[in-house]
């Protein structure tokens, strides 16, 4: 049976790009390195936080192999590899190098809106065609379809190399639904930061983070504190960075952690149309509370 290596703080690494809007070798190796020297559990790359749909076939091919050469096996790798045609997930499944990844993120299809069993029905090819653990990605603010508790365990019983969930669904019945009725070696990962927490008081066994790009060190302690039961300490850090957690969304994601991570110095303010920089309020009130927070990086 797989198993899930992928517990803790996840990051869902951003794709920094210079001015010029090619991509920013020097400031991503920068960012790996701080991600792991300061207790990133796994990076998950190629999501949707990387912009991966602003990217082109020959720049996912090199940010791949650059990133499996620079992690070089220090944390496991989560590769986004999903979308709404089943057979092109598979084509792309069957035809990728999958050397150093450890497993793939594979969104609900969007757009289209399949039912239940045609949700069932896509991830069960995937998960027939992956030669790599799979982790599934529900998140229907972005793909306007939820993926329900029952279809979710459904898949999770019927394949072993369905190795977890990353939910965003927003729905914690749904997700504690999940946790309390799954089976032996299928986990619950939280993708929102804002519910990582309670999540995990639940059952969830870490998050896929976007404000860990900025903040690893941080972030990774409330993680560890809530795994290890101390809630209390875990809860005092969730409730320091409540504000930045609306901040980082408030226009867009991951306008808001590009922000952030700029006013750090780590990487240039640049996105790639059609998603475009934080408005300059929300950048200052970000900076603002950097400078109250008083983290140094």
């Amino acid at each position: 049976m797989a198993q899930n290596k992928f517990k803790g703080l996840g990051i869902a690494l951003v794709t920094p790009f210079k001015t010029d809007g090619s991509i920013d070798t020097e400031a991503l190796i920068r960012l790996v390195e701080f991600q792991i020297r300061n207790g990133a559990d796994f990076l998950c790359i190629m999501g949707t936080t990387a912009e991966t749909p602003c990217l082109t076939s020959d720049e996912k091919r090199w940010l791949k192999a650059l990133l499996v050469e620079r992690v070089a096996g220090r944390v496991p790798l989560l590769m986004g590899c999903g979308g709404n045609c089943t057979a092109s997930v598979v084509h792309e499944l069957q035809e990728t190098d999958w050397t150093g990844i450890d497993g793939v993120l594979s969104v609900c299809p969007m757009y289209n809106k399949p039912s239940q069993e045609g949700l069932y029905q896509h991830f069960r090819t995937i998960a027939e065609a992956s030669p790599v653990p799979v982790v599934l990605y529900n998140v229907p603010g972005r793909t306007s379809v939820n993926m329900t508790a029952e279809t979710t365990l459904r898949l999770a019983r019927d394949f072993e190399n369905i190795v977890a969930i990353k939910e965003a669904s927003g729905n914690i019945t749904q997700m504690d639904d999940i946790i309390k009725n799954k089976p032996d070696g299928f986990d619950v990962i939280s993708g929102d930061d804002g519910i990582t927490f309670p999540l995990i008081t639940l059952g969830a066994v870490g998050v896929i983070s976007v404000i860990g790009n900025a903040l690893p060190r941080e972030f990774s302690r409330m993680v560890r504190l809530a795994l290890n039961g101390d809630y209390s300490s875990a809860l005092h850090i969730h409730h320091k960075f409540a504000e930045l957690f609306k901040l980082l969304f408030v226009d867009g994601n991951p306008a808001g952690v590009k922000a952030m991570l700029h006013a750090m110095g780590m990487i240039e303010n640049q996105l790639r149309l059609p998603l475009v920089p934080t408005r300059l309020t929300t950048m200052k009130q970000i900076s603002d509370i950097l400078k109250e927070l008083n983290i140094k990086y």
